[in-house]
């Protein structure tokens, strides 16, 4: 598959983050490369059946084979030897925990995967732009240091900044391990000037230890309809190594 990968590499510091997508066109050739469904666990395969469209079938065959292809590629461990569970709130989890953490998200047109070697991750990825009235429904439940933010800006960049918003608050959440089960006017996010560049901070009450320097983002846009988000505790989490799985 590696004739077609299209790879790009963010230096910001000394270990490493992986992050595959997945378009959805692609699905069908790489679950083909991988063997398909019988990588998947009796358990696996059940929940599968029970999805009622081929769509949905196929995006959670997509979901299950993809983390199980960045996991093998960041450790070298064979495709079939992976096994999961579920935290408190849904969150997947290596099992048994061998200190590499993942996360998944999917959207229409692309499914996302971001692993770490030890810490802590998420990722959150969505279609865009977003409609003006989704973007201030949406907004009505965010903090109030972003609402503020939001309204001083004008129409156009105020559906845009909300988009942001959204996912990284959504990779946040999956990285925490809570997922929607927290409100989300409880943290805010904010850029601050950093040399001449800018970088992403969160304000997190109930995570004082961790906010701030506690953690990492970045927000991408893979393609001009898809704006994504990934969250990585530490303030240098090393390299975000993209590959694109779009020519298989």
């Amino acid at each position: 598959m590696a004739d077609g990968r299209a790879v790009a590499e963010r230096v910001v510091g000394s270990s490493l983050t992986r992050l595959w997508l997945l378009p959805e066109h692609a699905v069908d050739s790489f679950a083909a490369a991988l063997g398909g469904r019988r990588l998947l666990t009796e358990g696996e395969q059940a929940r599968m059946e029970r999805l009622l469209t081929s769509p949905t079938r196929r995006r959670f065959l997509a979901r299950r084979l993809l983390c199980r292809y960045a996991l093998t590629a960041l450790t070298g461990r064979p495709l079939d030897h992976w096994r999961f569970r579920t935290g408190r709130y849904g969150r997947p989890e290596t099992e048994p925990d061998c200190g590499v953490r993942f996360s998944l998200s999917h959207t229409e047109g692309l499914i996302v995967c971001v692993v770490t070697q030890g810490r802590v991750c998420g990722v959150d990825v969505e279609r865009r732009p977003a409609s003006p009235e989704s973007a201030g429904h949406v907004s009505r439940f965010f903090a109030a240091a972003e609402r503020a933010e939001l309204a001083a800006l004008g129409p156009a960049a105020r559906v845009a900044r909300t988009s942001e918003l959204w996912v990284l608050k959504e990779a946040y959440l999956k990285a925490l391990g809570t997922g929607m089960h927290r409100s989300l006017d409880g943290f805010s996010f904010a850029r601050q000037a950093a040399g001449e560049e800018s970088r992403i901070t969160v304000t997190d009450s109930e995570e004082p230890g961790r906010a701030d320097d506690g953690w990492w983002f970045d927000l991408l846009r893979p393609s001009p309809q898809h704006l994504l988000a990934v969250a990585v505790e530490g303030a240098y989490p090393g390299a975000l190594h993209r590959t694109d799985l779009s020519g298989i």
